[in-house]
């Protein structure tokens, strides 16, 4: 099964993308991380200590790799057309969680000083991660959709799009919403997070149904994860609190539903791990 996360800073998408990949591989399944944001902290949430994560170079900013990839030996010219494999198998790391992780970063836009054969080897491997493998896969993205282009949308099986009762949140959700269905995205999925009274729940209830996404779960306000972001403790510490007993929920109901909500390929299920 293929999951984007997707919501506007701050309102815990990291949490949940982390949630889901240890809750994936904790069942059994092969699972992949991808840090896809601007400011990736995935890792961390996985089991990795700050100093681990930080040692990591994102796959958008190591210039050698994405030279060796698209050279062509003519100046200005590079190549549209190289295998990905070796990228995931080399540059994916373990983490305690047991989900691996693969630090992205973000497709930047025009003039902003990423080159184009950057965007072009960070498309061509969220598409093979997508549409070619058959692990589990939990992308935690930016707001935008910047990372999927048509084809490589459609091959996403759910978008997760995580959102407070904050009115701000709400629009960047509202966004991520249309987009998502103007991509081709099959499925899109509300998650309320930080729901802390009956008033919030029913805020984020009354969106989904304006925008006409499945609520899939209310997230409460834990002070369990107010604690383990002060702590950088992972996911994994916070098993059997009343936010991740939510995400698990999520997992299941995504994994009992997997014919309705994609997993293409089951290969990825228990016992083939490796």
């Amino acid at each position: 099964m293929k999951i984007a996360v997707a919501g506007k800073g701050g309102v815990g998408k990291t949490l949940v993308a982390a949630g889901l990949a240890w809750s994936f591989a904790n069942r059994g399944f092969r699972t992949i991380a991808v840090d896809a944001d601007p400011t990736p902290n995935l890792g961390v949430s996985l089991g990795l200590t700050i100093r681990e994560a930080s040692t990591i170079l994102p796959i958008s900013e190591n210039a050698a790799l994405i030279e060796s990839k698209t050279r062509t030996g003519f100046p200005g010219v590079y190549s549209l057309t190289f295998s990905v494999d070796d990228i995931i198998r080399d540059y994916t790391v373990s983490t305690p969680s047991g989900a691996r992780l693969l630090v992205m970063g973000t497709v930047k836009a025009m003039g902003s000083g990423c080159s184009c054969a950057a965007n072009t080897v960070l498309r061509t491997l969220i598409r093979h991660l997508i549409v070619d493998r058959d692990e589990a896969l939990v992308l935690d993205m930016e707001a935008g959709l910047e990372h999927l282009g048509r084809g490589t949308a459609e091959g996403v099986d759910v978008m997760l799009v995580v959102t407070d009762a904050n009115a701000k949140s709400l629009e960047t959700a509202r966004t991520i919403i249309r987009m998502a269905r103007e991509s081709g995205v099959p499925n899109i999925l509300l998650a309320g997070n930080r729901s802390g009274s009956e008033h919030e729940i029913s805020i984020v209830t009354k969106f989904a149904q304006d925008t006409k996404s499945r609520l899939i779960g209310t997230i409460p306000f834990d002070p369990a994860v107010m604690k383990a972001g002060i702590t950088a403790d992972p996911v994994m510490e916070l098993e059997g609190t009343p936010a991740m007993n939510t995400i698990e929920q999520m997992v299941e109901i995504l994994i009992s539903g997997r014919e309705k909500f994609g997993s293409r390929n089951e290969k990825s299920a228990g016992g083939e791990s490796g």
